[in-house]
């Protein structure tokens, strides 16, 4: 992730600095980024201090039998919802053992999914204080969708951590 508009500190270098100062550690639950969340905070020097690890979640199976997303959940609501997005952070957090979970779900396109249009994202925080779930509808291509994703996780997951 490229540093803020005034060239200041990016979201994903905030986010280890504030991990670093409390000691806490994250992980990732990704299902349209695919991964670019948690290669963002890869690319922080230091993140290896924080970072227990990211899961790849991109198929309902995955999300239901890895990360323990209630099956009712997804049946009731869709792959890309509030509360799967929630219990994907959940699941994280309690699989790789981490303080705070962020997790990524939605519609990068070409097409709509479950009736849902491409640019609609949900992302979720859990963490030791609880957590948060923010939707967004981002315009543009699947990159710019999946980029607009993860800047929505990591801005979230960044203003959930002390200062």
């Amino acid at each position: 992730m490229s540093a803020g508009p005034t060239g200041g500190t990016s979201p994903a270098e905030e986010v280890v600095q504030r991990l670093t100062a409390t000691t806490h550690t994250v992980a990732t639950a990704e299902s349209l980024t695919g991964g670019l969340l948690c290669a963002a905070l890869v690319a922080v020097p230091g993140a290896s201090a924080v970072l227990r690890g990211g899961v790849v979640a991109y198929a309902a199976d995955v999300k239901t039998g890895v990360l323990g997303v209630p099956p009712d959940v997804v049946s009731r609501h869709g792959t890309v919802a509030p509360g799967t997005a929630t219990a994907m952070a959940e699941g994280a957090r309690s699989l790789l053992g981490s303080d705070w979970a962020v997790a990524t779900t939605g519609v990068a396109g070409p097409d709509e999914v479950e009736g849902k249009p491409v640019g609609t994202v949900h992302v979720a925080v859990a963490g030791p204080y609880g957590g948060s779930t923010v939707r967004i509808r981002s315009q543009g291509g699947r990159e710019q969708v999946r980029e607009a994703a993860v800047d929505a996780a990591l801005r979230l997951l960044r203003d959930q951590l002390p200062a």
